[in-house]
């Protein structure tokens, strides 16, 4: 998601967004951690995609 998507959603969306992503990372992480997942950058782009809304939160 780039930021120019993340700019154009209201402060309510972004953090439904970021408990949904939080939710998915955790989920990651626990399917890595049992046996490894076929792309282990799925877990750094989600915790970057997650930074990138709170940075996004914290603006508005």
């Amino acid at each position: 998601m780039k930021y120019a998507e993340i700019s154009s959603l209201s402060a309510s969306e972004i953090a439904e967004r970021i408990s949904t992503e939080k939710a998915n990372l955790s989920k990651l992480k626990f399917a890595h951690s049992i046996s490894p997942i076929e792309n282990p950058n799925r877990i750094g782009e989600t915790k970057r995609l997650i930074a990138r809304l709170k940075t996004a939160l914290a603006s508005k």
